[in-house]
């Protein structure tokens, strides 16, 4: 069935917003009855993938083209984490040609009224979504979150999805746009609690490798904690790059779980899934290190919070990264001024880590920083980077927060 389109829509499809919008609106109404979609729906605004490495000189010419033709955003958006802190990249001997394309296509960006945030976690930043609210955006951390945590809406909005949504202010409605959509699918019975933000990554672990499709969505219950920001990001963050997760629920948190029955909206349960206890631990040990030492402690993936920020501060205080290991932090530039003026910078920057703004560690060149420095091992407290990058050839270790902490002072991995 083909999609209808309002009055303005057909507009913009023949052009009265432009080339640019009207070729946009094109290819969305492609995709969207290539899924099923009836209708388009109005965003709140957009959160662009794209760095200028998964995008490519392709990409970058794209993007060119857009400005060339007067492309204008018409709804807020912000940019996703880049390859290169801009201040700091020659000091880790990243390329100066990533960094140029780097600042070229943040200056396109920003020349079609886009914001330069560079962050994973803009939710944290600058755009807390609301509940109902639809967005279009491409981070599958920033979408997980904004579903579950917000009960705001959208699907994974990849690169030219996000750049189109951002052009037209709209998108089309399927997933998780859609009610039936976001309703769960698992029960996930919860009898190993989480005791630190790392741990809900590993509970993400732990579920994300056994349901393994978008269109599932667990159902947590159980739980005798209940999670702080900073711990429903890591177990989404987690969720999305195992499972390509969505939408998660947690009974009694979440705002879309008042009760079990809310939460699968009347239906039953597909399947049912038992987190028992040990099971956190275990999942931490299934990442088995190759060697003792540890040549790369990275913090950040998501970007750090301030107050993750300050938790490092804290056990970095009076203490010295080992000689043989790199300790990198993570985050954006909003939470890095304020480290910068709390003192927290200082601590860490004296303990001898580096506090880098906009990028993810797994978009940094990786490849080339292994040759660089002779990175193999690489341990961490964010499940999510243990995931990616053993693609850019590293040992990954998943480990809590204190014991990467303590591998980056002693220059070894715990047991």
């Amino acid at each position: 069935m083909p999609l209808r389109l309002t009055p303005e829509e057909d507009g913009i499809l023949a052009g009265r917003w432009g080339e640019p919008a009207g070729r946009a609106l094109a290819m969305q109404i492609a995709v969207g009855e290539f899924f099923g979609a009836r209708e388009m729906v109005p965003v709140a605004s957009a959160h662009l993938t794209g760095d200028s490495e998964s995008m490519g000189d392709a990409g970058l010419a794209f993007v060119e083209e857009l400005v060339r033709q007067g492309a204008r955003f018409v709804v807020p958006t912000t940019t996703n984490a880049r390859n290169v802190d801009f201040d700091r990249y020659q000091e880790l001997g990243q390329p100066e040609e990533v960094a140029a394309k780097e600042r070229r296509l943040r200056d396109l960006v920003v020349a079609m009224g886009g914001v330069a945030l560079d962050s994973c976690t803009n939710y944290q930043a600058i755009c807390q979504p609301l509940f109902g609210e639809h967005l279009a955006w491409g981070d599958t951390g920033t979408v997980i979150y904004a579903n579950a945590v917000a009960g705001a809406r959208s699907n994974f909005e990849g690169g030219p999805a996000s750049y189109a949504a951002a052009l037209t202010g709209r998108v089309p409605a399927y997933g998780m746009h859609l009610p039936e959509c976001r309703w769960g699918t698992h029960l996930v019975e919860v009898r190993d609690t989480p005791r630190t933000v790392s741990d809900w990554g590993a509970l993400g672990v732990f579920v994300g490798r056994q349901l393994t499709n978008y269109w599932l969505v667990p159902v947590f219950t159980g739980l005798q904690v209940a999670p702080g920001g900073d711990a429903l990001k890591q177990l989404g963050a987690t969720l999305a790059s195992y499972g390509s997760l969505a939408m998660f629920h947690i009974v009694g948190v979440t705002p879309e779980a008042r009760t079990l029955e809310e939460a699968f909206g009347g239906r039953a349960p597909r399947a049912r899934i038992v987190v028992e206890p040990g099971a956190l631990d275990r999942t931490y040990r299934s990442f088995v290190p190759e060697k003792e030492k540890a040549d790369l402690v990275v913090f950040g993936t998501p970007h750090l919070s301030l107050f993750e920020v300050r938790l490092l501060a804290e056990l970095l205080r009076g203490r010295r990264v080992h000689r043989d290991t790199m300790l990198l932090l993570t985050t954006n530039q909003p939470v890095k001024a304020l480290a910068d003026r709390l003192g927290y910078t200082a601590v860490i920057e004296e303990a001898g880590g580096k506090i880098l703004a906009g990028p993810c560690y797994y978009i940094m060149t990786p490849r080339e920083l292994a040759r660089l420095h002779g990175f193999r091992t690489i341990v961490t407290d964010s499940a999510k980077l243990a995931n990616i990058i053993p693609a850019s050839g590293y040992n990954a270790i998943f480990r809590p927060t204190a014991d990467c902490v303590e591998a980056a002072v002693t220059g070894r991995i715990s047991a």
